[in-house]
Formats: structure tokens, sequence, C-alpha cells
């Protein structure tokens, strides 16, 4: 069985917060959410953090903009974890 990987303590970005980066300047939020055929307002809600990054948002990203899926949902899940270890599950006992 393979060795489990040693989790980041490293702040994890939100996945909007890396997107804002791959979205071109000149490109309007309303213009950038039509392209990808979602609302304004589902958009904003990732770039502003307020959303996830789903399986079917990450295939309009990687279609649209040519970045995997992957790396977007690699992206949501390092910022899901980094979350989650802030506060670790209480009352977990060792099963092996």
């Amino acid at each position: 069985m393979p060795s489990p990987s040693i989790p980041s303590t490293r702040p994890a970005p939100h996945p909007g917060e890396l997107l804002k980066t791959h979205l071109p300047k000149n490109l309007s939020l309303g213009d950038a959410a039509r392209r990808l055929g979602v609302s304004r307002q589902a958009l904003s809600a990732i770039v502003n953090g307020r959303a996830a990054v789903s399986a079917r948002m990450a295939l309009r990203l990687e279609a649209a903009l040519d970045v995997s899926a992957e790396y977007w949902l690699t992206a949501q899940m390092r910022y899901d974890l980094y979350r989650a270890r802030q506060r670790p599950p209480r009352g977990v006992k060792p099963i092996g």
C-alpha cells in the first residue's frame, strides 16, 4: 500500500483567485459568464470565493480557457482540505 502524502499546511487560495489570473483583463465578468454559459451571479460567486468550482464548471473552464478541469478541481480540493484542517474533526479514534 502506498504511503500517504504529507498534508500541506500552506494556505491554499480559493480557485476564484486563480480564475481571476486566467481571465483576460479587458473581459468583463458578464462577458466571461456569457462565454461560459453561466449567469454572472454564478461566476461572481466563484471569483469572489463564495462558491466552489464544481466538476461541471471545471469542464466549462477547461473548454473556455484551455486549462484542464483537473487543475480547477485540484485547486478546489486543496482549498477545501486547507479550510477543513483549520477545524479538525473531534472524537476520531484510530481504527487500525
